[in-house]
């Protein structure tokens, strides 16, 4: 996706040879036009799928998420990382670790909002190491729902998260991939 990669490459900060900050659109500030266009683009490729629900993590995965399931037609649920006094009981609960904050979190989902019946789009910010796909997995497993594919909006090829994922046969659609972040520049793949 040619704008997502022109906001990487203008806006995008890489911090090290691991981290790219791309808080100016995507994880603290978000730029709507541009999960406007994301939103478009999972639709497109995920369309005739059969999807019922998108699910992701707070906070950086719900602007594309919610953008994703405007243009499906279908609710999005965000796993929370936090227990509160309104979500406590019949929990789907996962861990998951944190590479960028290297902190592990749990999450959770109602089960009331995901059920065996569900067909299931993962949406993410970034696709690294794969933990939190993972955890998503695992919360869908609960569930008994099957899962259509996973949408990144910005995988980094060079960590391992793709071909973990891969290799569990699951479809991955990524708009930009990035090949590198050497030097501190932005190479992408394709």
């Amino acid at each position: 996706m040619e704008s997502l990669k022109q906001k990487i490459c203008s806006e995008g900060t890489v911090l090290s040879e691991q981290v790219l900050k791309v808080d100016a659109f995507l994880n603290h500030q978000i730029d709507p036009k541009l999960m406007q266009e994301i939103g478009h683009e999972f639709a497109e490729r995920f369309k005739g799928q059969g999807i019922t629900k998108i699910v992701t993590i707070e906070a950086s995965g719900i602007a594309p998420a919610v953008m994703a399931g405007l243009e499906l037609g279908v609710p999005v649920i965000f796993a929370r990382k936090y227990q509160s006094l309104t979500l406590k009981d019949n929990l789907y609960i996962s861990k998951v670790f944190s590479f960028t904050k290297q902190t592990e979190s749990t999450l959770a989902i109602s089960s009331k909002h995901l059920n065996a019946n569900d067909h299931v789009l993962l949406v993410d910010d970034f696709l690294a190491n794969g933990h939190a796909a993972k955890a998503l997995i695992d919360l869908v497993g609960q569930a008994g729902a099957s899962i259509a594919g996973i949408g990144v909006v910005i995988e980094k090829s060079f960590q391992s998260g793709r071909s973990t994922l891969d290799a569990q046969g699951y479809r991955i659609e990524s708009l930009a991939r990035i090949k590198s972040l050497e030097g501190g520049k932005v190479t992408f793949l394709e």
